[in-house]
């Protein structure tokens, strides 16, 4: 048998979307573009006082709430890496839900809607629009779907369906009208023939009455059918109408059942994930936008080079344009502080700070069993070095290799180590949904699955934005005599692969390739300096 290959293709109806909305821009959506190309100057937000609603909010938090309900245009929440982005963005939502504004929610991907969702679910009015198989199981009571099922006038459309299930039984004793006996007669022609007991082209009078038959329980049908879905269209909209939150995708905010509907702003989370064209399908509806993500992590998703312009986001177009009209959530609750201290100094100019519950977390919180390895190893697996690397580039076994008809690379003498590594982590008693695997390269992602055991998670570093996990380990991968390092001088693709873990950070990689770069020889130079930097010929 020959190789079979197939290819994934994106979905065709959202770029359908993005081109209607192009298509048929608001004057909302005109606005939006002009504040992106700078011929718009936007005005600047003045805070204004509120009540809290969640009380767990910080200084910082409170102070984007503030900006976000006093903007006439646009406020910019830049969000790093355990900032508490979410819990900002669904207080801005409760809080204009409060002041009787109409909300329009939204995010690029349904695991970041679904995360808004939980924040807001129960405490206001809201629905969650989208395919009930891409809600999670937790949430399917806060999506249209559900609700339009559980409304007290759904009752008639059960009634309905009962009534069309009995004549479905009933129609199916008469003989469908197929093309063999059908013979060119239309059905209007059909039931005439019927009426008069004539019969035409050789088929029986039986036959030619049994269609007959059929084809008027099949109207009746049709018509109870499409009466049902009128009730749940206005079902819907009643829905829509009385949801003070209305949440989606930003491909899904181009549905129908919010077709007109005026929102009063537009809240976007994973902004910079977006291009501007998926971006200006919720935009288009509403008169003002907050926006929330970060732009010195993984921008959108571009595959063609002829497209490639935008992969700038809306975001970093306007974060740029107007930093008047943005605030930066400077606090951190996901990981130590040792472990945010070289993103932290590389990406955003020192100006993150770590919370005291987080601070000094590391593995030992996790470790179940005290265990003596002998050689590195317990140096490797110290909770007082949260940040280690292993270098391979002394070793004969190092090197990258590629597939044949593959672009991507893969490392073979990484994936042992990652495997090496891993091993001992589970011997301390650190449990496997605690423990992530990142890699640049599908292929090696590929690889690392087909050696390490089940219920470990195991993704490219795009797979792992917006996730977090215990305890990461990194394989680099690029190992070669010519240092070349592809895609990884991305260095918005490295600042999301190093801001992964909580507790524990093992990086695995060729120093003296990934050295050749500059930011890659400061890592390297502050994991030395942290005590975290080993040779695997020492190991």
């Amino acid at each position: 048998m020959k190789m079979v290959r197939i290819d994934l293709f994106a979905n065709e109806i959202t770029f359908k979307r993005m081109i209607a909305t192009l298509d048929n821009l608001t004057d909302k959506g005109v606005r939006v573009l002009r504040f992106a190309l700078g011929q718009k100057e936007p005005k600047e937000p003045k805070s204004v006082s509120f009540e809290k609603i969640d009380n767990k909010l910080n200084k910082i938090q409170e102070k984007a709430v503030g900006l976000a309900l006093g903007t006439r245009d646009f406020l910019l929440i830049h969000g790093p890496f355990g900032t508490g982005k979410s819990r900002t963005l669904a207080e801005i939502a409760l809080q204009f839900a409060r002041q009787g504004k109409k909300v329009l929610a939204t995010a690029e991907t349904n695991v970041a809607l679904d995360n808004l969702v939980a924040r807001l679910f129960g405490r206001a009015r809201i629905v969650r629009l989208g395919h009930p198989s891409r809600i999670s199981n937790d949430l399917i009571k806060a999506s249209l779907f559900w609700q339009v099922e559980n409304f007290h006038r759904y009752r008639i459309v059960k009634n309905f369906r009962n009534i069309i299930d009995k004549l479905i039984g009933k129609r199916n004793e008469f003989q469908k009208p197929i093309p063999s006996l059908k013979r060119g007669l239309s059905d209007k022609k059909i039931l005439a023939l019927a009426r008069r007991g004539q019969t035409k082209r050789g088929v029986g009078h039986q036959t030619i009455r049994s269609m007959a038959e059929w084809i008027k329980i099949q109207t009746e049908i049709k018509e109870m059918i499409k009466e049902s879905k009128a009730i749940e269209e206005e079902i819907g909209q009643e829905i829509i109408s009385l949801s003070e939150i209305i949440l989606a995708t930003n491909s899904s905010a181009a549905l129908e059942f919010i077709e007109g509907v005026e929102f009063d702003v537009a809240i976007v989370d994973e902004a910079t994930q977006a291009t501007i064209p998926s971006i200006l399908i919720p935009l288009n509806k509403a008169k003002r936008f907050i926006l929330a993500g970060d732009h010195r992590q993984l921008p959108p998703t571009v595959l063609s080079e002829k497209a490639r312009e935008l992969s700038l986001s809306l975001f970093e177009r306007l974060i740029t344009n107007f930093p008047q009209n943005s605030i930066l959530l400077n606090i951190q609750y996901r990981m130590a502080e040792k472990l945010m201290d070289f993103p932290n100094r590389e990406f955003y100019q020192g100006k993150l700070k770590t919370d005291d519950s987080v601070k000094k977390i590391g593995l030992d919180d996790l470790v179940i069993k005290k265990k003596k390895f002998g050689n590195l190893w317990d140096d490797i697996l110290a909770s007082e070095k949260p940040i280690c690397f292993l270098d391979t580039s002394s070793s004969e076994r190092k090197g990258e290799v590629r597939r044949p008809g593959s672009f991507s690379k893969e490392n073979p003498f990484e994936a042992k180590l990652v495997r090496e590594v891993l091993d001992k982590l589970l011997e301390i008693g650190i449990k496997k949904e605690d423990l992530g695997v990142i890699t640049p390269y599908k292929n090696q992602a590929q690889a690392l699955r087909k050696v390490l055991e089940e219920g470990i998670e195991v993704d490219t570093v795009d797979g792992y934005q917006g996730r977090e996990k215990e305890v990461i380990v990194i394989s680099f991968v690029r190992s070669s005599k010519e240092k070349e390092l592809g895609f990884l001088t991305d260095l918005r693709r490295l600042n999301t692969a190093l801001t992964r873990a909580k507790r524990k950070l093992i990086c695995i990689g060729d120093k003296k390739t990934l050295a050749a770069h500059p930011v890659y020889a400061r890592l390297l130079d502050f994991i030395k300096k942290e005590g975290g930097l080993f040779s695997i010929d020492e190991v």
